[in-house]
């Protein structure tokens, strides 16, 4: 194995065919690769292409999950594949930016012992994105309006089942921002 740390390689696209690919697996093992584009496709999917995403999600069947995720479900599906990974990256970053202790201070404080239950403020947060680009602002912006009472953790794998509708495979894809609960630093110092 090589050393990784500070490994760039600049390709042009039309040079990464298979055999490229296959010597990089050889050499580097089971590693991430972070790939940088310098020119934006006109095809990439925009912040307001996710909240238009967002929208689609059917209310009218709250108590059913795959009701209100299907509309969404089926527009990711229907753009390119890497517009699915970067919906999920857009996500993980509105989770990261929700990923605070005054967004969390509602959940501390309504606890006998302050305590906070790190998957169901994971899960408040998915509800705040759900509810869309406004609702969202204003809590980003608010945090004392964070909701207590709603969680919609399906959320979580609109980008997944989208991606499986697409390929038949299983969506493999780190995040460009870890959501889980306490991930944002500077959010909870």
């Amino acid at each position: 194995m090589i050393d990784t740390t500070d490994t760039t390689f600049n390709v042009n696209i039309d040079a990464l065919d298979s055999s490229f690919l296959d010597d990089l697996k050889k050499q580097l093992g089971s590693v991430e690769l972070e790939i940088h584009i310098r020119k934006r496709p006109e095809n990439w999917l925009t912040e307001a292409d996710f909240w238009a995403i967002i929208d689609l999600l059917d209310w009218s069947q709250p108590e059913d999950d795959q009701v209100v995720l299907k509309p969404a479900i089926d527009k990711l599906a229907a753009m390119p594949i890497a517009n699915i990974h970067q919906f999920q990256d857009i996500l993980s970053e509105k989770l990261w930016l929700l990923d605070t202790k005054q967004h969390a201070q509602v959940f501390i404080d309504e606890h006998p012992k302050g305590r906070l239950s790190v998957d169901d403020f994971l899960y408040a947060r998915c509800a705040v994105v759900a509810e869309g680009q406004q609702y969202f602002v204003d809590v980003v912006q608010h945090p004392e309006k964070m909701p207590r009472e709603i969680v919609f953790e399906a959320l979580l794998f609109l980008a997944a089942e989208a991606y499986e509708t697409k390929t038949q495979k299983p969506f493999i894809h780190t995040p460009k921002y870890n959501y889980e609960t306490y991930s944002n630093e500077e959010g909870w110092a």
